[in-house]
């Protein structure tokens, strides 16, 4: 039977309860053949150079990852960190994550399929990536049996991701478990490093249509683009920690934070940006009858007041789609261009 790799990615907090609930699936996989699992700190607070992303990334063939985040959010953190594939299907699902495709029109759906994603232009490696939420049960025995099943579906040959089999996994060093068990095959790879908690947008490319309303938005240089003039969060760390509102103003729905209370920001696959619903009260701005857009240029004012910079409100909500390319570039579109031209 094919080897599978699994991941177990653990709650920042100290909780008694979810501590176990993670130790007793390692546990529990550790028992099962064919299997090797590493356990890392919180997905989402990983910095792209820490040893425990670095092993992930060298991870080879399908991938389970398990995880305190809606399944959508983790799939998109590890994207941007480098660890690319197609969704795999889940079948333990958080009932908050349910997505509901009733509540969606054919005329919403035709005109969303009608868009260009980002994810469109991309060529996915010939692997899938399953992600676990541990908030969809308390009990360990639901999360082994479902990666059995996974674990089973992935030793038959695959076909339709470019019809073979699975890539090899590739070679990792192995690091020393802290709880091994001696009779285990291949002992835990358990990596402590602790990085700090994290505050910085996920892109979800999958519903992203490149439509660059949140660079406009934020002014704190969080976002950028690649060469090819892609959307991208390039400085994450510059994002100001609590402040989630260029995740409103986005009006495909494709900006989380994974760390927000709100489901709908933190990544929940239950608010799609068709859906005719009140935006502003599902991404949980107060009942104010204030629009989404407004609470956004709040939150944003309210931010850069801390950073000891003048508030801009409404005037500065700028609406690329609107103007696009209208008027003459300035010194610094100039100076970009510039630097552009030289690869820098």
């Amino acid at each position: 039977m094919a080897r599978l790799s699994v991941v177990i990615s653990q709650s920042p907090s100290k909780n008694p309860k979810k501590k176990k609930l993670e130790e007793d699936i390692v546990m529990g996989l550790m028992l099962q053949s064919g299997i090797d699992v590493t356990v890392v700190p919180n997905l989402y607070d990983i910095k792209p150079d820490s040893t425990g992303m670095l092993a992930m990334q060298k991870l080879g063939g399908n991938l389970v990852v398990v995880s305190w985040l809606y399944e959508r959010a983790a799939h998109w953190v590890l994207d941007r960190n480098q660890i690319h594939g197609h969704i795999g299907k889940v079948l333990l699902q958080n009932e908050d994550d349910d997505e509901d495709d009733d509540e969606e029109s054919d005329a919403d759906k035709s005109e969303d399929d009608d868009k260009d994603r980002v994810i469109d232009q991309r060529e996915l490696p010939n692997r899938r990536i399953y992600c676990l939420d541990l908030k969809a049960s308390t009990k360990p025995n639901d999360f082994v049996d479902e990666i059995q099943r996974i674990h089973r579906e992935n030793s038959v040959k695959v076909v339709g991701l470019g019809g073979g089999s699975p890539a090899p996994a590739k070679p990792l060093a192995v690091v020393p478990a802290t709880d091994a068990v001696a009779s285990n095959e291949s002992p835990v790879q358990r990596f402590e490093e602790t990085d700090g908690r994290r505050w910085y947008p996920v892109i979800d490319y999958s519903r992203c249509t490149n439509c660059m309303e949140c660079i406009d938005f934020c002014l704190f240089g969080v976002y950028g683009v690649d060469r090819i003039d892609t959307i991208l969060v390039e400085q994450p760390d510059n994002c100001r920690k609590g402040c989630p509102a260029c995740s409103r103003v986005c009006p495909e729905n494709a900006i989380m934070f994974p760390q927000h209370k709100t489901p709908a920001i933190a990544g929940s696959s239950d608010a799609a940006a068709s859906l005719k619903i009140d935006l502003s009260q599902l991404f949980g701005a107060p009942e104010s009858g204030k629009s989404a857009e407004e609470i956004a240029a709040i939150e944003r004012d309210e931010q850069l007041v801390l950073a000891g910079r003048d508030a801009v409100g409404m005037d500065g909500l700028k609406k690329r789609q609107t103007g696009r390319d209208t008027g003459p570039k300035d010194d610094l579109d100039a100076l970009v261009d510039e630097l552009n031209d030289l690869d820098v």
